[in-house]
């Protein structure tokens, strides 16, 4: 059978899975480059700075994830299509979450403005806190554009189009440092404004790939069959009530890790400038590693979506689980590279002794949870493929909030043992979401064959 798990079939389907992912993972790795460039470069003019970027990142972080996981339904939606080949419902589809994207970056917008009065309850130094919060109210600027990139992302790779996620982003990373080279350090006259010109570089760029993705789109023949641009059409709001159904709990799915990630940031502030420090590099490396799995899940999402769409649902069962050990290899190597190359790690991203003496700790602990949070991502994007989306927020909504937090609090707060205590809680949680999302996986895919 052309879908049994021998060597010969699983090198096939590893391979044409790698042939999909890796302009993705390219594209991603360059998204969260900006990230990284951010709170590197802005490591290199103050721990106060550092403190203050790293804070309004990790608000920026939670709201621009979450809006990812919420446009990401039209993903599922077209390779669906793409598969039955229905190609003419796909300009619709494309259309309605478009609007749907405006709404969703504006309430996004507004949320994270919201939610810099956070700030004001933390133990920062007023310079820190304002600076944080201002660094949110610029940056938020491109949230709007970055819904509608997400929809225009979801259906270019979904119809197989993946290399202008790449090319895109890649631009969008250059634009990205360049801009913080003249704002952060105050290059060839400009004004040096510390972490606020990371916030102006970035909030930006999102305006630029945005235009850059409808550009591509106008011009490139792989598109005209899906073409969604050909005439003027309003929200369809039944159409656009299904996206959400579907795309609200990817939302939250999303949301449940990275704002548990998020809220241990905010728990560090009050053990000093260093703990923040160290901790934001160390989440901000993993961050990096994760997009590998991150892509062979976006990738899972067409390559699954596509099979159902055609009737296949045992080779669906197969490139789900091939993607899965796909994502658990490449944990196995991200362990090792954080486990040897902490010294290193620490050193590039910072030149203060005490957070890169703290940051080569944490790291450690990093290293323990990448099988674990390589599965999860794998398992649940396997699952949004057969377009399942609430199961896989309740367990992430279990093991992050009802896990991983509580735990890190006790161990973190109750037992002093500061940013350490709340990476175990996050070591546990992402562990109880792997096993569980594995066996949803494993109970779906063969209740779909029958």
């Amino acid at each position: 059978m052309p879908h049994t798990f021998t060597a010969a079939n699983i090198r096939r389907e590893a391979a044409a899975l790698w042939q999909l992912a890796w302009p993705v993972l390219v594209g991603q790795l360059a998204t969260v480059g900006m990230g990284v460039a951010d709170v590197a470069m802005t490591g290199h003019t103050s721990a106060e700075q550092l403190a203050a970027v790293s804070l309004g990142a990790s608000v920026w972080s939670i709201v621009l994830v979450t809006v990812s996981g919420v446009m990401m339904a039209i993903n599922s939606i077209v390779a669906h299509d793409v598969g039955a080949g229905a190609l003419a419902k796909v300009p619709h589809a494309v259309r309605q979450a478009l609007w749907k994207a405006l709404g969703v970056g504006v309430l996004a917008m507004l949320l994270a403005n919201l939610a810099t009065l956070v700030f004001d309850h933390l133990y920062l130094t007023p310079r820190v806190r304002d600076q944080a919060a201002l660094f949110v109210h610029i940056i938020s600027i491109g949230l709007p554009p970055f819904a509608a990139y997400r929809a225009l992302y979801g259906y270019s790779t979904s119809i197989n189009q993946t290399k202008p996620v790449m090319v895109i982003a890649l631009l969008g990373l250059l634009f990205n440092v360049f801009v913080n080279w003249l704002l952060v350090f105050g290059n060839w006259g400009f004004p040096a404004l510390g972490g606020v010109g990371c916030a102006v570089s970035t909030g930006l760029c999102m305006w630029l790939m945005l235009a850059a993705m409808l550009v591509w789109i106008g011009r490139q023949p792989a598109y005209r069959p899906t073409y969604p641009f050909t005439h003027w059409e309003g929200p369809h709001w039944p159409e656009i009530g299904a996206m959400l159904r579907l795309g609200l709990p990817i939302g939250v799915t999303y949301f449940a890790e990275v704002s548990a990630f998020g809220a241990v940031s905010l728990l560090v502030a009050r053990y000093g400038v260093v703990q923040i420090s160290a901790h934001q590099i160390a989440l901000n490396f993993s961050s990096l590693t994760f997009m590998v799995p991150l892509s062979f899940g976006i990738a899972l999402i067409t390559r699954v979506g596509q099979a159902l769409g055609e009737g296949q649902p045992v080779r669906a069962r197969f490139v789900a689980w091939v993607g899965v050990g796909m994502a658990l290899a490449f944990g196995v190597l991200s362990a090792l590279l954080m486990v040897l190359c902490r010294q290193q790690i620490a050193a590039a991203y910072t030149s203060d002794l005490a957070v890169q003496a703290l940051c080569v700790s944490l790291l450690l602990l990093a290293a323990l949870f990448q099988l674990s949070d390589a599965a999860q991502v794998a398992a649940s994007s396997a699952l949004r493929g057969y377009k399942i989306s609430r199961q896989p927020m309740q367990i992430q909504l279990l093991a992050f909030w009802g896990c991983a937090l509580p735990l890190g609090c006790w161990l973190g707060l109750g037992h002093d043992m500061a940013a350490a205590g709340f990476w175990i809680g996050l070591t546990v949680g992402l562990t109880v979401a792997a096993v569980l999302l594995g066996w949803a996986l494993h109970r779906l895919s063969l209740a779909r064959i029958g």
